[in-house]
């Protein structure tokens, strides 16, 4: 091995002790946040908050090697890949700690030992967001993409959770009147708690990348086309997005008082447009809550149809596209005009949750 190779090595063997000695120490702050919050203790939560200091500190100072390592060895391929993706986890585990210290914060204003259903969610939760976070921190401290997948679907699975906890919790501010100073403390730990779990999720993203040079697979958006009787502009409306987005959106439509059959008018026009609808039939939506959490957008397509919505969820945005108006018989210039107007309107959507990838 030359005296460069050398270098090399060893100034990447020295960026890969400190971003690991950063991961270990963020992790101890986090599970420190807990413990303070656990066991109500004041002294814990305050050497929480002034440990990220040093967690800051070393993030510039493993920023400064990096950017050094960059412009000494003018790395490429897997060393570049491993370099960029270090800059990445080291803004990741700076912010996590940022999140240990608003528990901490939040665990000296709530006072009290969380007790009864919160006490064990937070057990819970925290246990597996901690979990998720290790498993990150491991899997790309070894490159070891396989086990950085776990950690991804683990943190999915905390991000399915809480949406559960999430309604529970805005639940007993309602019938508590509103929400109170602990339900909102508890908002905000719960809400750091999914932050976590989703900064892991992007840790190990990125070790699955040192490894496979695999980026992040864009997101694909579950929408839900909601009507009043779903035998027209829903309908249309998920035909319309499933041809023109197919592969960037999951698309579903459904009625609150749903006909027997689809409007022949639309079925005929939409069929002279190239769309085949013989597999489709008016559909009764479930506008419960959970259900509702399984669509990142909820689309109601008349003024009507959002009463019969009780509550959103969390996660769930709902929009209202009131304007529409569904044409008479066979009048092929408003059908026509109709169209157009959805498809703009979905390629507005689209583009707000894709961007350019939309297209």
């Amino acid at each position: 091995m030359s005296h460069l190779e050398e270098r090399l090595e060893h100034d990447l063997n020295e960026i890969r002790d400190h971003i690991a000695k950063m991961g270990a120490n963020v992790e101890q702050s986090l599970g420190d946040a807990f413990q303070a919050l656990e066991k109500n203790s004041d002294k814990l939560a305050f050497k929480t908050i002034l440990s990220d200091l040093p967690i800051n500190r070393h993030m510039r100072q493993i920023d400064r090697l990096c950017h050094a390592f960059i412009a000494v060895h003018l790395p490429s391929a897997g060393h570049l890949r491993l370099i960029s993706s270090v800059i990445r986890a080291n803004i990741i585990l700076e912010r996590i700690g940022d999140y240990a210290v608003t528990i901490a914060r939040e665990a000296v204003q709530l006072g009290d030992v969380p007790d009864g259903y919160m006490s064990a969610e937070l057990k819970k939760i925290s246990a597996e967001a901690i979990a998720v976070l290790s498993e990150a921190i491991s899997s790309f401290n070894s490159s070891n993409a396989e086990r950085a997948r776990h950690a991804i679907t683990m943190a999915n699975q905390v991000e399915h959770e809480m949406d559960g906890i999430y309604a529970d919790l805005l639940d007993s501010g309602d019938t508590e009147g509103g929400c109170g100073r602990n339900t909102m403390i508890y908002l905000i730990i719960f809400s750091q708690l999914k932050r976590v779990a989703d900064q892991a999720k992007n840790l190990a993203e990125e070790a699955v990348f040192i490894e496979t040079g695999e980026t992040k697979k864009p997101k694909v958006y579950r929408i839900l086309f909601l009507d009043e009787d779903n035998s027209t502009l829903g309908p249309m409306a998920a035909s319309i997005a499933d041809k023109a987005f197919h592969d960037r959106g999951q698309f579903t439509t459904a009625g609150v008082n749903p006909a027997t059959s689809l409007d022949s008018s639309m079925v005929a026009f939409m069929q002279g447009r190239g769309f085949s609808l013989a597999d489709t039939a008016p559909r009764e939506a479930d506008t419960s809550r959970e259900s509702l959490a399984d669509y990142h957008v909820v689309v109601g397509l008349n003024q009507k149809v959002m009463k019969a919505v009780d509550k959103i969820p969390f996660r769930t945005s709902a929009l209202n596209w009131m304007k529409l108006e569904v044409p008479e018989g066979e009048n092929q210039e408003a059908w026509e005009a109709l169209y157009k107007t959805l498809a703009l309107q979905i390629r507005e959507l689209m583009e707000l949750l894709r961007g350019e990838e939309a297209e």
